[in-house]
């Protein structure tokens, strides 16, 4: 016995000298708004789909250039071999005098005047894929905000256990002094002592585990954020006097359908699979389109005379691709497939709103509800503990009942610094739901 006393007074002795890690280190308040602008710029998979816009944006461009005129410039130089007449059949060639060198300078323009809605539908198309890009975007920077908000919830949480597991040292500290002066009294046993003092050494080993949590979770944010590692993030402690007025849930659904980036990039693949519709039925209209020209050429082929020669043309050609009459029925039907599924796609969300709402909105109560009791737990649990001290320390009771009581209490407080965390986190979990976040 008298070597476990020892035992445990050298124990915590340690763990009282040990220094806490989270104490040395600088600390950075850091508000939910900074934290999802850091989040934001911080992110490298943000910036690679920001990269796919700015390359969708440039697709939008290069297809706007197809209204253009198409420009074509030529230049042409050789030598030009010794020209060999047959005037009689193939027998008695003659070779007659001709230049040796050739030269051809030519400028070609095509502006398209019809093409059946090749063009427009083509615009439309790169616009349709750069809002889809963006879309892709927000969509994803949604799940990165709620990934972020959870990390910063439970670091939150975690400080409220710190704040509550200190507490409950220190009260474990005065109890101890008071059974330690009540055994000098000999109205106890040393082992109350012990009991004690073990139980003080759990509550400082908890407390050291929950620092260390605060540490690497507060590591984790830091390097998302972009921030030294060594920067121990505290969160603002504010959120918990934030009222966050909730609607029903038909409110809710109504948002999710008009604003739930899923859903708008649902819309726009729709739109996209109509456009493409459009383009494979332009396949079948006829193309007409300017053209203009003009060639310095020297010599003469026709006369083999070392002489300039200088034309221009101008007209309109009209081309009606007869082979989509047999080749683009499979697309088309393969294009009117592809907008069934769309549409498909878009009910299969509407569906999946509504449980994805309907969870959310469920939990957020249920999380409130949460609150409301343990509160009430909280309250009972002092009260219980408060009336558990006076048995003991009237010597009415053993320490078993006032440990159990202390343990009741602990519990339910830790639980309310979870719950109080889980309500924040799950209001915003609606709000990712509703494509407000």
């Amino acid at each position: 016995m008298k070597f476990w006393k020892n035992f445990k007074h050298f124990l915590t002795g340690l763990i009282l000298l040990a220094p806490l890690p989270a104490a040395t280190q600088p600390r950075l308040l850091l508000s939910v708004d900074s934290l999802l602008q850091l989040g934001m710029a911080q992110n490298v998979q943000l910036r690679i789909l920001h990269q796919q816009e700015e390359m969708a944006r440039s697709r939008a461009k290069t297809a706007r250039t197809a209204k253009l005129p198409e420009v074509q410039v030529g230049l042409k130089g050789g030598y030009l071999g010794q020209p060999i007449v047959f005037r009689e059949g193939l027998s008695h060639p003659t070779r007659p005098q001709s230049p040796h060198w050739l030269q051809n300078y030519e400028i070609d323009l095509s502006q398209p005047i019809y093409q059946g809605g090749r063009i427009r539908y083509s615009i439309e198309k790169a616009d349709i894929e750069q809002k889809i890009a963006e879309l892709q975007t927000l969509q994803n920077e949604a799940d990165i905000k709620l990934a972020l908000l959870e990390q910063y919830m439970q670091l939150f949480s975690l400080y409220k256990q710190q704040t509550v597991l200190a507490r409950n040292i220190e009260e474990s500290t005065k109890r101890l002094e008071n059974i330690k002066s009540k055994k000098r009294q000999g109205l106890i046993t040393n082992n109350d002592v012990l009991r004690s003092e073990l139980q003080l050494t759990n509550d400082r080993l908890a407390l050291q585990e929950v620092d260390n949590s605060l540490t690497l979770m507060s590591q984790q944010l830091d390097i998302l954020l972009g921030l030294d590692e060594q920067t121990l993030i505290v969160p603002d402690t504010t959120l918990l006097r934030q009222i966050n007025p909730t609607s029903d849930y038909a409110d809710y659904l109504q948002k999710a359908y008009r604003d739930d980036w899923t859903m708008r990039r649902l819309r726009q693949e729709t739109q996209l699979a109509l456009n493409n519709q459009r383009l494979v039925k332009a396949e079948f209209l006829p193309q007409l389109s300017l053209y203009a020209g003009n060639t310095l050429a020297r010599p003469i082929t026709r006369t083999m005379a070392d002489y300039y020669n200088n034309s221009w043309n101008i007209g309109l050609t009209l081309s009606y691709p007869l082979s989509s009459l047999y080749k683009n029925r499979h697309k088309l039907e393969e294009a009117r497939l592809n907008i069934d599924a769309s549409q498909q796609q878009e009910e299969l969300r509407k569906q999946s709103l509504r449980m994805e709402i309907r969870t959310a909105l469920i939990r957020h109560q249920e999380a409130q509800d949460r609150v409301k009791a343990l509160e009430l737990s909280v309250r009972q649990a002092r009260e219980n503990y408060r009336i558990m001290r006076n048995r003991y320390f009237g010597q009415l009771s053993i320490l078993t009942d006032l440990l159990d009581a202390n343990s009741v209490l602990l519990d339910a407080e830790l639980q309310l610094t979870t719950a109080r965390a889980r309500v924040i986190y799950t209001y915003y979990e609606l709000q990712k739901a509703c494509g407000l976040l």
